[in-house]
């Protein structure tokens, strides 16, 4: 992930339910990293629904360079491209989602199947709910204890999320910050210790952003 950039994703997995006459449609949505998590999350859905009369399914995986659906059965053109089409349009990426069908006794048609489809998929991916994900750096501070109480409250001020701290012949601490804005956790740290504390990088990971595009 660039520095700096956020990624939109589901902010978790859910299930929901509709039916369309007598038809039962039931939608998961999950997010994925992979082709493979999402193939993985197919086949779970097929074996619980192995009865079902179909699993449709569709992923978009790394804004569309990875984008596959099945029809499983469905006439085509009324299943995996209308649930495709809806996770292009949710503005969201890396997101699996699998509508399965229990066939009711009455034929829906082929605009009846778009429909139920891709209401199926867009209630799914509404339960979910959606992130914006972004990258933060992880950093561990090694400050004296005379600047360790100070430097909290600095810290959480400026933003940084406190993950540990351990305590030693100094002060040990684990926070993380919007990698574009880690340049604010060394400059507090030599403000306060007067150049005594040392920052060091010791990751990066991708955690859910705090900001209000969230």
């Amino acid at each position: 992930m660039e520095k700096g950039k956020k990624r939109i994703t589901l902010a978790g997995t859910a299930q929901t339910e509709l039916e369309e006459k007598h038809s039962r449609f039931i939608g998961f949505a999950a997010p994925v990293q992979s082709e493979k998590e999402a193939q993985e999350i197919i086949a779970g859905r097929r074996a619980q629904h192995r009865d079902a009369t179909h699993n449709v399914w569709a992923y978009y995986i790394d804004q569309g360079v990875h984008a596959r659906y099945s029809d499983d059965g469905e006439p085509q053109g009324t299943a995996g491209i209308p649930v495709l089409n809806v996770l292009k349009m949710s503005g969201a990426t890396d997101l699996c989602v699998v509508v399965t069908r229990y066939f009711g006794g009455t034929l829906l048609g082929a605009g009846g199947l778009v429909r139920a489809y891709s209401a199926a998929a867009k209630q799914a991916l509404d339960a979910a709910g959606f992130a914006s994900m972004e990258a933060f750096s992880v950093l561990q501070i090694h400050c004296g204890y005379s600047e360790y109480q100070k430097l909290s409250v600095q810290l959480a001020a400026a933003g940084a999320v406190q993950d540990s701290a351990v305590f030693g012949s100094d002060v040990e601490i684990v926070v993380a910050i919007e990698e574009a804005r880690s340049s604010i956790v060394e400059k507090l740290v030599q403000e306060i210790s007067a150049g005594r504390g040392n920052v060091v990088r010791i990751g990066v990971e991708e955690r859910r952003s705090r900001t209000a595009d969230a």
